[in-house]
């Protein structure tokens, strides 16, 4: 078929959540409700057709962003399943590159979360179009009043109500929406259609009031933005449904409001409303660059099937026009379907004949340019530092332009942990090596340090995101590694200026000489900055190894527990011979540095968790002790007489195991999340 015979409609949407509040069980009822799937399956029986990845049914979170596809009223959906575990955010900031819009659920029996405020803030932070669902009210001790006013307390919008749940008989059994004026219930197959004896019921004339109440205040929000609108309303005239969603489309695009619907993902009700919201609310696809073929937004790797990358078209092109080499596929699950024709806006599964990399601009004619200011610097084993290296070659003027570039994905997520690997057969070195570093190439807060001993450390965000990449390590690249166990990554700063150090080094007729100071960066700046006369006028060579040695000295730190940042370092003088080559220069700037910087000149601090607990009253005293005897501070207590609330600020190195252990105090009832709040002077 001829792409312009099939133009219709796409969107590309996301779906967010704090963790267990029923997101990938929404995208399975989503999928279901499009005719997708013939039933959704179940997070907790490990048969969520998003959740693909053994490591996720196993633990029955989301790991990796899932796509899946679908239609509705004639527009085309990707739709993308994103992680709410914490050690998985970067996941969530990569999917948010592609989508015109999301879904953020909240769950009634939690309320908003932390995981749930952070991910509405980057869906703010990123212009992405939200879509509230709240979840789980098909138990009828969970109150949607007090989640609205909830959300609309910690969020700082004004919740906008379009579907209402009903219940008989303490369950529920069906769904008001409010733009339509209708009452959705099941069918014998637990798909929700319109209820076409609703005029017949008992209760209707009750319900029809209250979707009367409902629709007064949609009408009421809308016409703050639509002046026709608010011309019916003062004239006490009915404003028709078609008037009042085009008005509801003007007040989505606001900061102040939000499109709110209600309903339970488990039982089915209020997905269908939701579903022709993400139709009625969601911008269109942008305009794209001339000449472009596309942007790799994801990179996944398949056992047997090597690696893919996800791609969104920014182009409408038949198979015989791709670029030599490409092919495109839909992606279900881990399936590969093959098309004949790519759309603009839409997402794809890319094979090419080169290795591409995250946030990469592929062109017409199949040459690729890196996007290093989306995505971020996607080396694989190479070192890499806390912050890029800063060149001040031209005084204040690069350093200040430098300082306020746009941070990388990768700097958002500074690696917490770190934990040595090392081969069980020597042989097999060279195949570690590789996949390790397709691992880190695919998930940007995920990095490598190479030691030269033979081994590596791997540097995490938190122990999950260590497991999964272990298993991973297993299953997808049959590596065999033996693993320490996960250390705390401190961080070392500067206590006082150093040097000026000298240092040279020969080899052969080739040698190099340096002189070298440094100097603590002010506040809590975590980048590497450089200064140098000789910058101006050096080759490229010169500048590449001085770059490569100074974030290798920092990366590995002084004292071994982490690396070395806030630094300002100023090369005095260096002189070298025609045809030294990059790791001469290298090894002459890390043993100047080594010189240069020793343990008595720096001070450790150490991550710092913010972390988040809810537990029965009953087990509040048991709770707030174990916080306690971990070295927590207790900076936050609420309570409704059921549920004990608190925030506690705890060392990262105190909290180990902590899954364990308060699962264990309070016999599995307590809920929390942890976030970095910060590094402070370590006292061990």
């Amino acid at each position: 078929m001829y792409l312009w015979l099939m133009k219709q409609p796409i969107r590309n949407i996301a779906i967010l959540a704090h963790v267990d509040a029923g997101k990938t069980t929404l995208s399975e009822r989503i999928l279901f409700a499009a005719g997708e799937i013939h039933r959704p399956g179940r997070v907790e029986d490990g048969l969520a057709t998003m959740d693909y990845m053994p490591e996720e049914k196993e633990r029955g979170i989301t790991i990796e962003s899932g796509v899946a596809h679908f239609e509705w009223k004639n527009t085309w959906f990707n739709f993308i399943d994103t992680p709410g575990h914490v050690d998985f955010g970067a996941e969530v900031d990569m999917a948010l590159t592609a989508v015109e819009g999301a879904v953020l659920v909240v769950s009634a029996a939690s309320g908003v979360e932390t995981q749930t405020v952070a991910s509405f803030r980057k869906l703010r932070e990123s212009r992405v179009r939200t879509i509230l669902f709240v979840n789980k009210l098909d138990n009828p001790d969970y109150s949607l009043d007090e989640t609205l006013i909830n959300i609309e307390e910690t969020l700082g919008v004004r919740p906008v109500l379009m579907s209402v749940p009903q219940f008989k008989n303490g369950k529920m059994h069906a769904v008001l929406d409010v733009l339509s004026q209708s009452r959705l219930v099941h069918s014998e197959s637990g798909a929700e259609v319109l209820d076409d004896g609703w005029e017949s019921d008992a209760g209707s004339a009750e319900e029809r009031a209250l979707l009367k109440k409902y629709y007064a205040e949609a009408v009421e929000f809308a016409s703050n933005f639509d002046d026709e609108i608010l011309s019916l309303a003062l004239e006490n005239k009915p404003v028709p449904p078609k008037m009042l969603l085009r008005g509801l489309k003007a007040l989505a695009a606001s900061d102040e409001y939000v499109i709110c619907y209600a309903g339970s993902a488990l039982e089915g009700f209020g997905v269908r409303s939701i579903v022709t919201a993400l139709s009625f609310f969601l911008p269109e696809v942008p305009t794209f660059g001339e000449n472009e073929l596309g942007q790799v937004v994801r990179l996944r790797h398949f056992r047997g099937i090597g690696e893919i990358s996800l791609f969104r078209s920014h182009v409408d092109l038949l198979r015989r026009d791709w670029p030599a080499g490409f092919e495109f596929s839909r992606l279900k699950a881990n399936m590969l379907l093959p098309v004949d024709e790519i759309r603009s806006g839409d997402i794809y599964a890319m094979r090419s004949p080169f290795e591409t990399e995250l946030g990469q601009v592929i062109y017409l004619d199949g040459r690729g340019m890196r996007d290093e200011s989306s995505m971020g610097d996607a080396a694989g084993t190479s070192l890499r530092a806390e912050g890029e290296a800063i060149y001040e070659a031209a005084g204040d003027a690069a350093e200040n332009a430098a300082g306020t570039a746009a941070p990388s994905i990768s700097e958002n997520y500074l690696p917490l942990l770190q934990t040595r690997v090392e081969c069980v057969r020597t042989e097999d070195y060279a195949h570690v090596e590789r996949s390790l570093s397709v691992l880190a190439r695919m998930d940007p807060s995920f990095r490598v340090q190479k030691d030269d001993g033979g081994f590596w450390y791997l540097h995490t965000v938190g122990e999950v995101q260590l497991d999964v990449l272990l298993a991973r390590l297993k299953r997808e690249f049959g590596c065999e590694v033996r693993a320490g166990s996960p250390e705390v990554r401190w961080q070392e700063r500067l206590c006082r200026e150093v040097g000026p150090a000298e240092n040279t080094f020969q080899i052969g007729p080739h040698k190099m000489s340096i002189s070298i100071s440094a100097s603590p960066l002010e506040g809590d700046a975590h980048d590497i900055r450089l200064s140098a006369e000789f910058m101006e006028s050096a080759p490229r060579e010169i500048l590449a190894g001085v770059r490569s040695a100074l974030l290798e000295s920092t990366e590995v730190g002084v004292l071994g527990k982490g690396p070395l940042v806030g630094v300002r370092f100023e090369v005095h003088r260096f002189e070298w011979t025609e045809g030294a080559l990059p790791p001469m220069i290298k090894k002459c700037c890390v043993d100047a540095v080594a010189k240069l910087v020793k343990p008595a000149d720096v001070q450790l601090y150490e991550p710092v968790m913010e972390l988040s607990l809810e537990c029965p009253v009953n087990f509040a005293g048991l709770v707030t002790g174990d916080i306690q005897a971990r070295e927590g501070k207790v900076k936050e207590i609420e309570g409704d007489g059921k549920t004990h609330f608190l925030k506690a600020d705890v060392p990262l190195r105190k909290i180990f195991g902590y899954a364990t252990g308060v699962r264990s105090i309070s016999k599995g009832t307590a809920l929390y999340s942890m976030k970095l709040l910060g590094y402070r002077p370590a006292s061990v």
